[in-house]
């Protein structure tokens, strides 16, 4: 018989490669998705004919037990988040509810419904925030600067604690920055790849960004949503980071991006305090040779690479938008 997963935020970025992961490995693939007229399933729409959506909110434990008893899954991933830590601030509430609470309502959901299923949870580098030593590993203390960030690690710890008192297969994976062409807008590299892309199409002028310093530790996420499969078909539950190791400040980000359709991105970034956070996270970047080592993992894309992927995939987007006309 195949094997069935469970995806919450199966319309995400993760959720979506993940989808397609799965689907190759012959799963029978299932995603929560909220009953809602706002849920956008672009980025599952060429697979969505093959997966199976169940309507369920991870503020209600009650619809959390009902998709499982529909799905019968042998694996969950929870992927559900409010996951944009510039929202976090103004939604921070809201961000602990779904990002921190609901982890506690799906494991309690599994316990009762079938404690055999292997859980997944997304845990992350925001976790490290203030940073207690570089590079961070699993074993790095958590130092959280923003509501995500704390509620990410009310999530990562809740999942130990269930793996420990109840036995469990629940593992996290404390996954650094990844992208692709299906990250949000919202976030600072899908951002300026965007811009590029329309800059570059004369679209507008400028990009607007904040700390143009800090660093961070970017992947692709195809590449991460095989650590997280690779993850629960291990015996024993375990946590692991998920990162490339490299580090890339923001203005080495916009540098790259510009000068792949031949511009210098000082004629065009324009630094907003709107954009600052109000406890910056200055340098993450990851260690992962436990996932190396353990696992067999390791990433495939390089950064270079991946930007220019996301800015041929934005410049194809916007010209056909447009008609194929551009300026």
């Amino acid at each position: 018989m195949a094997k069935s997963a469970l995806i919450t935020g199966i319309t995400g970025q993760d959720g979506s490669y993940l989808a397609e992961f799965l689907l190759e490995q012959g799963y029978d693939v299932y995603g929560l998705v909220r009953r809602t007229s706002t849920v956008d399933f672009s980025r599952i729409s060429q697979i969505q004919d093959r997966i199976t959506l169940i309507s369920g909110d991870m503020l209600d434990q009650t619809s959390l037990m009902s998709a499982l008893e529909q799905a019968q899954p042998d694996e969950v991933y929870n992927l559900a988040a409010q996951s944009f830590v510039q929202t976090s601030w103004s939604q921070a509430v809201f961000t602990g509810d779904v990002t921190a609470l609901g982890v506690t309502r799906i494991l309690d959901a599994i316990r009762k419904v079938n404690p055999r299923i292997r859980f997944y949870q997304a845990s992350s580098s925001e976790m490290f925030g203030k940073v207690r030593e570089v590079p961070q590993r699993e074993s790095t203390p958590f130092y959280p600067r923003s509501p995500y960030g704390v509620a990410k690690v009310y999530g990562h710890w809740i999942t130990v604690n269930y793996r420990e008192s109840y036995g469990l297969h629940a593992t996290s994976g404390i996954l650094f920055n990844h992208e692709s062409p299906r990250r949000g807008l919202e976030f600072v590299t899908r951002k300026v790849t965007h811009a590029v892309a329309r800059i570059h199409l004369g679209l507008q002028n400028e990009v607007r960004l904040g700390n143009l310093d800090s660093r961070r530790d970017w992947g692709f996420a195809g590449d991460y949503v095989r650590a997280m499969w690779l993850m629960l078909q291990q015996d024993t539950p375990d946590d692991y980071v998920v990162a490339t190791g490299e580090t890339h400040a923001i203005q080495e980000l916009a540098e790259v991006a510009f000068s792949y359709v031949g511009l210098d991105w000082r004629d065009y970034v324009v630094q907003d305090e709107r954009y600052m956070r109000p406890a910056e996270v200055d340098l993450l970047v990851g260690d992962a040779s436990k996932a190396g080592r353990v696992l067999g993992w390791e990433p495939t894309m390089r950064f270079q690479e991946l930007i220019a992927m996301m800015i041929d995939a934005d410049i194809r987007t916007i010209h056909e938008s447009h008609g194929g006309r551009s300026g």
